[in-house]
């Protein structure tokens, strides 16, 4: 039996919210706890009130009973509005979780069954990086391709072992992203998508991404579009990330080119994103991008500045829009003015959630 999830509510201490949230919160394991504790400070700060329940998922509790997610806990999910996630996964070196166990058994399994199916990853550059002044998003479909687990072994553990890995690309999931990055790219200034691929080697799903971009294109005139091979994005990324505006891609080329992006727009300590179920039939999830990082936690050395502009991004998926931009707006604030190299991981949520 999992055990019993703990729920506390939080009341927003400035302007206050009219509605009360129901959310889920995984802190996970490492700095998962820390980073998302100052999260729900800020959020409490920006004046949303919140009633949060913890779970106990990630490596520490598979390690403790061998559970990863259970179908009971799953359901109990289901019935929130929202999921914050820290981070979750074992410490370096630790092989006590199989590889894959986490990533397949909790995180792919509540994108598949939360049906989750837009990764959105908003890049803002700070001071000094790459991507300065640039201010891009990247949509990643988030329920299909190469992670949908199609293929399989045959004689395998013998010299002539074959392994096939397949990549599965539905009109309706890749339709149903794209119409998502074409709305997203419409609300925008600048009104510029990007499609990235790999259209000339992988030609069938590469044809049927770009078909459908073509064909969705056509509802929205006003925005434009472009497309670049996924080897080729990653150095315009380095090169030029300026030139951005809205990415669309596939779950495997998103989560390679979102890594880069992070590291371009100065740190994955910076990375937020949002799961999101556009169609609200259940509950999307709010992580930072970073790792555990086990050889800092406890140490309050993590930066949670990922983790507050998921939280930001949970708010603006609620309708919390004014709380949410003056989350963003103190960050940046922060990122731009305030940063110290020594502040600690409650500090830098202090001063966060002062400036909101």
């Amino acid at each position: 039996m999992p055990d019993q999830p703990t729920t506390t509510r939080t009341e927003g201490a400035e302007v206050a919210s009219t509605k009360n949230y129901r959310v889920a919160v995984i802190g996970g394991d490492g700095i998962g706890p820390e980073v998302t504790s100052e999260a729900l400070k800020v959020v409490a700060a920006s004046g949303v009130n919140l009633e949060t329940t913890e779970f106990d998922l990630g490596a520490s509790r598979y390690q403790r009973t061998g559970e990863v997610l259970s179908e009971e806990t799953l359901e109990e999910l289901r019935g929130f509005d929202a999921i914050v996630l820290g981070a979750v996964g074992p410490a370096i070196g630790d092989t006590s979780v199989p590889p894959g166990t986490l990533e397949r058994g909790l995180l792919l399994k509540m994108r598949f069954d939360l049906d989750l199916y837009v990764n959105l990853r908003p890049f803002t550059g700070v001071p000094g990086s790459l991507a300065e002044g640039c201010d891009f998003v990247v949509i990643r479909e988030n329920t299909e391709g190469m992670y949908a687990g199609e293929g399989g072994f045959l004689r395998k553990g013998t010299p002539a072992e074959i392994a096939t890995q397949g990549s599965v690309n539905t009109r309706f999931g890749v339709e149903r992203c794209v119409r998502f990055a074409f709305e997203l790219a419409n609300s925008r200034a600048a009104k510029h998508l990007t499609l990235v691929h790999k259209t000339n080697v992988l030609t069938f799903a590469g044809d049927l991404w770009q078909r459908t971009v073509n064909a969705v294109g056509l509802e929205y005139p006003e925005v434009t579009t472009d497309y670049n091979h996924i080897d080729a994005a990653c150095i315009y990324m380095v090169e030029n990330p300026g030139r951005y505006d809205v990415i669309v891609t596939d779950n495997l080329f998103g989560d390679i080119l979102t890594d880069l992006a992070g590291a371009v727009a100065g740190g994955i300590g910076f990375a937020a994103s949002a799961n999101l179920n556009p169609d609200r039939t259940g509950p999307s999830l709010f992580e930072p991008v970073h790792g555990a990082a086990h050889d800092i936690a406890g140490q309050q050395k993590a930066n949670p500045l990922a983790a507050i502009v998921s939280s930001a991004l949970m708010l603006q998926h609620l309708g919390e829009d004014d709380a949410a931009q003056r989350i963003i707006a103190a960050v940046r604030d922060y990122a731009d003015n305030d940063p110290k190299k020594d502040a600690s991981t409650s500090e830098i949520g202090d001063a966060i959630a002062g400036k909101v």
